[in-house]
């Protein structure tokens, strides 16, 4: 493991994140959400959705610097007496498990319709990306959207892992076009070089030639942009969530959290959601960051 990791740091891309602050601070911030989300039955001081934990009569409290507010719930309670400190890791870790798993399932899909319509090409490549064309022309949030909010209606009482799975669908079917358009590219290019002729004259079938040598040089891109579209991922959560068509209001994500607490922001209790929103933008941007890092460090012409 130890040697692992200073042969990473001697490379290419570990000189490029050793000299950068800015994705050093990043990698920091990201670990230590992602560690708290994880962990977040360990780490919270509550356990924010256990209703036998809950008191009325906390509700509402300010943040422990006010004069109202208590040590007991440090950046303070909901209208149901939640503690918004645990309650925002809890969502965390629900944003996350969507976001990161939904760009998981566009990559799979995303990478291997790239890779058939670039090598195989002809009619396959022409019908692949005239998808990609109508899956371009709508919205992403739109379709999202309507996907959620279809399978709400048909499984009004589906149990949480069924409305998980429909929203993790949902956004991913916006999700894999990107790569396959950006695999499908790559692949154009490699396919012509000469290792993958010599793999063709000694009788390589295409298949092992797609996978073994095609499909490690192409994952440069893919890695950059799946490292982004995880924040856009989150936020599509967030903004299904607020939207009432996102994960189930006994699991509460960001966006819920953000949503219950928009209806307290006129009357003073700003902390129930400036803290879950400040938490989704501290998330999206250590990752879009690191994002935008790891694009440069994979850039020879940057180098």
């Amino acid at each position: 493991m130890k040697k692992t990791l200073a042969r990473w740091l001697d490379s290419d891309v570990g000189h490029s994140f050793r000299n950068s602050p800015v994705a050093m601070i990043a990698a920091v911030i990201a670990f230590l959400c992602l560690f708290c989300a994880v962990f977040a039955g360990w780490v919270t001081p509550h356990n924010p959705f256990d209703l036998a934990t809950l008191e009325l009569g906390d509700a509402r409290l300010p943040p422990v610097w006010s004069a109202e507010g208590s040590t007991k719930y440090l950046l303070g309670t909901d209208d149901q007496g939640r503690d918004i400190l645990s309650a925002v890791i809890y969502g965390a870790r629900i944003s996350l498990v969507v976001g990161i798993v939904s760009v998981v399932l566009s990559v799979l899909v995303g990478v291997m319709l790239g890779l058939l319509a670039g090598f195989w090409g002809g009619w396959l490549d022409a019908f692949l990306m005239r998808v990609c064309d109508v899956m371009l022309s709508f919205p992403p949030i739109l379709i999202a959207l309507l996907m959620a909010g279809v399978g709400r209606a048909l499984f009004p009482d589906a149990p949480t892992s069924v409305a998980f799975g429909v929203l993790i669908v949902a956004i991913s079917l916006t999700g894999w076009v990107q790569y396959a358009r950006t695999v499908r590219g790559s692949t154009l290019v490699e396919r012509s070089k000469e290792y993958v002729q010599a793999a063709r004259v000694t009788g390589v079938s295409r298949w092992r030639i797609m996978m073994r040598h095609v499909l490690p040089n192409v994952m440069g891109p893919v890695m950059v942009l799946a490292t982004i579209q995880v924040a856009t991922a989150i936020i599509t959560e967030a903004t299904l969530s607020f939207l009432g068509v996102g994960v189930p209001p006994t699991s509460p994500s960001l966006g819920t959290l953000i949503r219950t607490g928009n209806d307290y922001l006129f009357s003073g209790e700003w902390w129930i959601t400036v803290f879950p929103g400040a938490m989704l933008v501290l998330i999206s941007l250590s990752v879009n960051l690191l994002g935008d890092w790891l694009r440069d460090a994979l850039n020879p012409r940057l180098r």
